[in-house]
């Protein structure tokens, strides 16, 4: 009889299939490695540029500081009163904004200093304007230790942008040294006219160096915003800032000349350079808030690219890890299923069935062995024979 073979299923790849599992889940580790360094990245970088902009508000509160200051020195060295009421206003404003930026910026001591020295300051002229001289210029000279101070603790001072860097550098660094030099300048062309002849050779001097120190930093503030307009993409910073830089660039040149010495004189005219002196210092204030803003636009727009790059960045690790999860749940879903079918196969027994009928091949018989006697009646046919077919 016929048995059946048995049937023996096919082992499913268990192994391949772990090991692909086990590689879709090492993405995990370095994906999460560039998000954790994405994030890092961005809470450094806005840090910095939120720092930053706590150096411009700072930097905003001292600029009537410097002006009102400015003022109160040329009052002081006519030998006129001055009023108190405009420099305890700017002192107030500072005092507000170092109250609530100053832990950041590590400006309290240096502004407690200044603060100090500009409330010692005098009503009145002291009558002694060579000494109302000197005051005011050890307070100017806070002053612009305070703005090196502002812009070296809120990184203003290592911007990586060119724009913005070249700005910071006008509006920190050269528009208060300007201002302040140039006030001074005027103020001490009108003392060199009440000293002694035999001093006027050594007044010559000393206003030629404080000339040179005056125009220098103005020079390079016109020259630190042309580069900032042409380094920058933004289209608003050059349409705002060139003209009231045109009207500085004017003054500036307008206060050059008045400010070199005429013929057969070693002083400049006084008169001629207070009022130059005065329009400088109107063109600065004007080119000094225009400089803030665009600055302060800058850092916005920066903070705002850093929060876009975030986001997108988050939604990209988001969508890989969707990805990762699906692949990882069909890879456990076809795991469990192979395990399933990893069972070892049992042999089947063949089914019994009824045995089967055999027929035996009759055997053959020699030639008239087939015959049988049959007895067909009595008499003499008795023993006659028959041949009989046994197949019948």
């Amino acid at each position: 009889m016929t048995v059946p073979a048995s049937r023996v299923r096919r082992r499913p790849a268990v192994p391949g299939r772990t090991l692909a599992l086990v590689l879709v889940l090492a993405l995990l580790a370095p994906l999460g490695l560039i998000f954790v360094q994405a994030e890092r990245d961005f809470a450094d970088d806005h840090d910095l540029v939120s720092r930053e902009r706590l150096g411009v508000r700072y930097l905003r509160a001292l600029g009537p500081v410097t002006d009102t200051l400015v003022e109160a020195q040329a009052i002081a060295v006519a030998e006129g009163a001055v009023s108190r009421a405009s420099l305890a206003a700017a002192i107030e404003g500072v005092a507000e904004v170092d109250n609530a930026v100053g832990d950041e910026l590590r400006t309290h001591e240096r502004w407690a200093g200044l603060r100090a020295k500009l409330e010692a300051l005098p009503d009145r002229g002291i009558g002694d304007p060579e000494a109302a001289y000197r005051a005011y210029g050890e307070a100017s000279d806070l002053l612009l230790a305070l703005y090196r101070k502002v812009r070296e603790s809120s990184g203003l001072i290592r911007d990586p942008r060119s724009d913005s860097f070249f700005l910071q550098d006008g509006i920190g660094g050269d528009l208060p040294t300007a201002t302040v030099l140039a006030g001074r300048l005027v103020d001490l062309a009108r003392l060199s006219a009440k000293r002694p002849a035999a001093e006027r050779a050594r007044v010559g001097a000393e206003l030629a160096e404080l000339r040179v120190s005056a125009l220098g930093p103005a020079t390079d503030l016109v020259a630190d915003l042309r580069s900032a307009v042409d380094s920058s993409e933004s289209t608003d910073l050059g349409a705002n800032v060139l003209t009231p830089l045109d009207t500085y660039q004017r003054s500036l040149e307008t206060f050059a000349v008045y400010s070199a010495p005429g013929a057969g004189r070693s002083a400049p005219s006084t008169d001629q350079l207070t009022r130059a002196g005065i329009s400088a210092q109107n063109a600065a204030k004007q080119l000094r808030t225009v400089i803030l803003d665009q600055l302060d636009a800058l850092l916005r727009e920066r903070l705002d690219a850093l929060e876009r790059d975030r986001l997108l960045g988050r939604i990209a690790a988001g969508a890989a890890v969707v990805l990762i999860a699906g692949i990882v749940a069909l890879h456990v879903a076809a795991l469990r299923r192979d395990r399933s079918r990893a069972t070892p196969a049992r042999r089947e027994p063949a089914e019994a069935g009824p045995a089967p009928t055999v027929h035996p091949e009759p055997p053959r018989s020699a030639p008239g062995a087939d015959r049988q006697p049959v007895a067909v009646g009595h008499g003499g046919d008795a023993d006659r024979w028959r041949p009989f077919d046994a197949a019948r």
